[in-house]
C-alpha cells in the first residue's frame, strides 16, 4: 500500500513532477487513455491533478471555444469528446490543456487533464473519486488524506 499523502502538506505555489503511476481512463468499459508517462500537480488542499501525454489518448478530441486562466499555469484550452459507445453523446469542457503554459509548467505543454467523470479514471488500477465540487479537477485515491478544497464552505481556503 502506498504511503498516505496529506493534501495539507502539498506546496503552494503548486509542484509539477513526473509520476510513475499507471493512469487509465475508461468510458463504457472502453479504454480511452492509458499511460505511465504522466505528470501530476500537487497543490495545498487539493488532491493530485494528472496530466496525460496527448499520445496516450485512444480516441479523438475536438477543441472547444471555452477557456480559463490559472494563476500558476496560464491560459487553458478545453476539449470535447464523443462517447465511443454513442457518438451522438458529446461531453464538453471536461478535458483541458495548456498550449502555452508558464515557465514553471512548460513540461505539460499540450498534456491533457481530465475531470474524473463521466468516464472512470484509474490510478494504478484504483478507481478514483472526483475532487468535491465541479470547479477543480483533482483525482482522489485511497492514499489521499486531509480536508480537500472544493466542497461547500471551502472556497476561501
Amino acid at each position: 500500500m502506498p504511503p498516505k499523502l496529506n493534501v495539507h502538506n502539498f506546496p503552494r505555489p503548486p509542484l509539477l513532477e513526473k509520476t510513475p503511476r499507471h493512469l487509465q481512463i475508461k468510458w463504457n468499459n472502453q479504454l480511452i487513455a492509458d499511460t505511465k508517462d504522466a505528470y501530476w500537480v500537487l497543490e495545498t488542499t487539493h488532491p493530485p491533478t494528472y496530466y496525460l501525454p496527448p499520445n496516450s489518448l485512444l480516441i479523438p478530441l475536438t477543441r472547444s471555444s471555452h477557456s480559463s486562466f490559472c494563476e500558476w499555469k496560464g491560459a487553458a484550452t478545453y476539449w470535447n469528446i464523443a462517447n465511443p459507445g454513442n457518438e451522438a453523446e458529446v461531453v464538453k469542457n471536461r478535458i483541458w490543456s495548456y498550449p502555452q503554459p508558464t515557465k514553471g509548467f512548460s513540461a505539460i505543454k499540450d498534456y491533457l487533464s481530465f475531470y474524473a467523470g463521466p468516464w472512470d479514471c484509474y490510478v494504478d488500477g484504483e478507481r478514483v473519486e472526483p475532487q468535491p465540487g465541479d470547479f477543480y479537477g483533482g483525482w482522489v485515491t485511497s492514499d489521499i488524506e486531509g480536508p480537500i478544497k472544493g466542497g461547500p464552505g471551502t472556497w476561501g481556503w
